[in-house]
């Protein structure tokens, strides 16, 4: 479906047309229409199949429609992360070049005088504000920030907001609100807590899934078996000596970890960052920038970018540790392989994380293949029952597939694997599906907290793109950077 076959405002289509926007995404084609009917959506889907714009443009065009008289803030997005914040302003700026909408993002970790643009341009009646949890609350605590003519409630990520402690602080921030608004939910899977939290904020929810945790098909996957004191030798290998074509993202779930590679990287001369909570908010920024810009090839990072965060041509995602939670593995590697291009994700598997690389592979109903080891290095077999203490496959030293290990045997347990949805959106009003690992998320980053950008426009002219839509060619579909 294109986007100009839905009913949305003229501005926003002029602005799609700028930006090369035509054809919807499952996710924007199943989503949209049901949003800009004014019902609540729970929507479930996974990284980078373009739900960012699948909720804004539909908002956009209800604040055109019905305007903002009173000044008052009328929409209220929540995310997990300052970055992820960042990123939806941007997007925002996009879709409303040619609308007079004000956008006010609000996050920790500036000065006082970010404290101070966050609570004039909520006070000033922001018609979108993008916040995390902890600013809001402290805004709500100290400013006297009005939420009570709040229209629209929007809560991305919920999954990641739920698992770094969040729960508390929406229900908190919810309570200011009326309880008469459209409330959409995004989450990239839809355990018992999401489903708690819908019941108590969402009324009579449409649900809508789309390819739940599968990850592109045009990543290539592999790990490396080896000792946990063999992990930066690999990293040698794999780098040392050679040229970087292409962006690559290490990532570790200790900040200490992801320190000691980028200074090990460095001192190997090549353009390498850390990206960590421990970085003031200037120095997040700043990383992310050269890194998008291209003066850094190499960005070691905590999971504070794995979701949410939409850098095109990122060609390798290595994992030095394997991610605690198995959905992490999906967005980790989601960071490659975006916009129809291809890329690759190499997985460090030790002796002791062998039982938790076991259950992403369960989850994502694919068995890995091995890499041969440098020379000069023996890894352990790959044994997942060993670490788990239940049913596992062996394999061997050599770079073999577990498939081509176990030859014929691997049919059964294929067969006997749970069935997962893929492709086309489906409407569910089913039961929830029970992640395959409900171990919590590492404890995350003050990233919660967030300072803030914020972008007035209410002055902004209207400009009409010069062809208009009726001058429009068709033209042949391109979904590259759809959101």
């Amino acid at each position: 479906m294109r986007f100009d076959e839905v009913d949305l405002h003229e501005d926003i289509l002029d602005a799609l047309w700028d930006m090369n926007f035509e054809e919807m995404t499952p996710v924007q084609e199943a989503t949209i229409p049901v949003i800009l009917e004014g019902r609540d959506v729970i929507g479930c889907a996974q990284t980078g199949t373009g739900k960012t714009a699948a909720y804004t443009l539909p908002l956009l065009n209800r604040i055109l429609e019905e305007g903002n008289p009173e000044n008052k803030v009328l929409s209220v997005i929540i995310v997990p992360t300052r970055e992820l914040a960042q990123q939806i302003d941007q997007q925002f700026q996009g879709f409303s070049y040619y609308a007079p909408i004000s956008t006010t993002v609000v996050y920790g970790g500036g000065d006082g005088k970010g404290w101070d643009v966050q609570k004039r341009g909520m006070l000033m009646g922001a018609d979108v504000v993008i916040a995390t949890p902890g600013r809001m609350i402290s805004h709500l605590q100290n400013s006297g920030v009005d939420l009570s003519h709040v229209k629209y409630l929007i809560l991305d990520e919920a999954d990641r907001m739920l698992d770094m402690g969040f729960f508390d602080d929406i229900m908190k921030i919810v309570g200011t609100m009326p309880k008469e608004r459209q409330t959409l939910l995004f989450s990239a899977t839809l355990p018992p807590k999401i489903r708690q939290l819908a019941k108590q904020i969402l009324r009579d929810p449409a649900e809508i899934s789309i390819a739940i945790s599968k990850p592109n098909e045009a990543i290539d996957q592999s790990i490396y078996v080896c000792y946990e004191n063999q992990k930066m030798e690999i990293i040698r290998h794999l780098f040392e000596g050679k040229e970087l074509s292409q962006k690559t993202i290490i990532f570790s779930s200790s900040k200490q970890k992801v320190k000691e590679l980028a200074y090990a990287l460095k001192r190997m001369k090549y353009r390498a960052a850390a990206m960590h909570s421990d970085l003031e908010q200037t120095q997040r920024e700043e990383v992310m920038l050269d890194f998008k810009n291209g003066k850094i090839d190499l960005l070691v990072a905590t999971d504070v970018v794995s979701r949410g965060i939409d850098i095109q041509d990122i060609g390798t995602v290595i994992n030095f540790d394997v991610p605690h939670d198995p959905e992490d593995y999906i967005h980790r590697i989601g960071r490659t392989a975006r916009a129809s291009a291809t890329g690759r994700a190499i997985t460090f598997v030790s002796e002791t994380e062998q039982g938790k690389f076991h259950r992403i592979e369960e989850l994502i109903e694919r068995d890995i293949p091995q890499n041969e080891m440098p020379e000069g290095l023996q890894g352990p077999e790959y044994r997942p029952e060993n670490d788990r203490g239940g049913r596992g496959r062996g394999r061997g030293h050599g770079g073999r597939s577990k498939s081509e290990n176990r030859g014929e045997g691997n049919r059964g347990s294929k067969d006997r694997r749970r069935k997962r949805g893929r492709g086309k959106a489906t409407e569910v009003k089913g039961e929830s599906r029970k992640p395959a690992d409900e171990q919590s998320m590492p404890a995350a980053p003050e990233a919660e907290s967030s300072e803030t950008s914020t972008t007035q426009t209410e002055g902004k002219k209207r400009r009409r793109h010069r062809g208009g839509r009726r001058h429009r060619k068709p033209t042949t579909p391109t979904p590259e950077n759809q959101a």
